[in-house]
């Protein structure tokens, strides 16, 4: 998770196939969504074209939730665009704050996938206006640290990536990011302890490994960084082979139909 080119070390939160296995914030699939969204238009699916264009409805005929889970499942079929529509409509007729600002946290993220980082920057700072000590308010400054890197703003995102871990110490992508930015800026054993408490609280994947095994590096500690680096291997490779495995089921299922 160094060089800004390197699609294998991005930042997790910006993935937009799951968010990682540790990460669900916005890997929501809508109980009510019961067609494969790979076929059909989950807004078609679900009969909301009406709650999209605003001269055909009034305000209180709107479900804001079913809005906001037709941007999740547009993120799904990474249609980024029209998620980041559904979340700027879930955000305008949404009228509970916390349902808004998980819509702006999403809209974010959509703009993210896009490299729209100044749009992305933009809506996670709307995120934190409405709230800014929330169950959403870690993940909309977790996201904007690393929307705030991309866009060339190093110093603030460290800023940020601190304040998401003093809003939940519990965040394990929080520790995570905050590791990457010490990191990049040498501070290698502040680094070390933020990226081990990321993995004591359950972040233990290859990407995460990885980076360990690169501070460790830096600090000198070339036998563990091996170790470490080793087992990121073995974690990524058990990765790819339960992907494979998984789309040979899904090829399989399709014969039979």
């Amino acid at each position: 998770m160094t060089d800004q080119g390197d699609n294998d070390r991005r930042h997790p939160f910006s993935e937009g196939d799951g968010f990682d296995e540790d990460y669900d914030e916005f890997d929501l699939d809508p109980p009510e969504l019961d067609v494969d969204p790979s076929k059909i238009d989950p807004v078609d699916s679900r009969v909301v074209t009406d709650l999209l264009d605003d001269h055909n409805v009034q305000r209180d005929d709107v479900d804001a939730a079913d809005l906001l889970d037709v941007g999740l499942n547009y993120m799904q079929i990474n249609r980024y665009e029209q998620a980041t529509e559904a979340f700027e409509r879930t955000a305008r007729f949404a009228d509970d704050d916390l349902l808004e600002q998980e819509a702006w946290v999403n809209k974010g993220v959509a703009h993210a996938e896009l490299e729209e980082y100044d749009e992305a920057i933009g809506s996670y700072r709307e995120a934190l206006r409405i709230d800014d000590d929330s169950e959403h308010a870690a993940s909309a400054e977790t996201n904007l640290a690393y929307a705030l890197w991309e866009f060339g703003e190093t110093a603030e995102a460290l800023e940020h990536a601190e304040r998401a871990v003093e809003i939940d110490e519990r965040f394990p992508q929080a520790w995570f990011n905050r590791a990457f930015f010490l990191q990049e800026r040498g501070l290698s054993e502040e680094a070390l302890n933020c990226i081990d408490n990321a993995v004591r609280l359950g972040m233990r994947n290859a990407q995460v490994l990885e980076e360990k095994a690169r501070i460790l590096e830096d600090l000198g500690e070339y036998d563990e960084a091996e170790e470490i680096a080793d087992e990121a291997n073995e974690l990524r490779e058990r990765a790819e082979e339960r992907m494979i495995e998984e789309r040979d089921d899904h090829d399989e299922s399709q014969l039979f139909e």
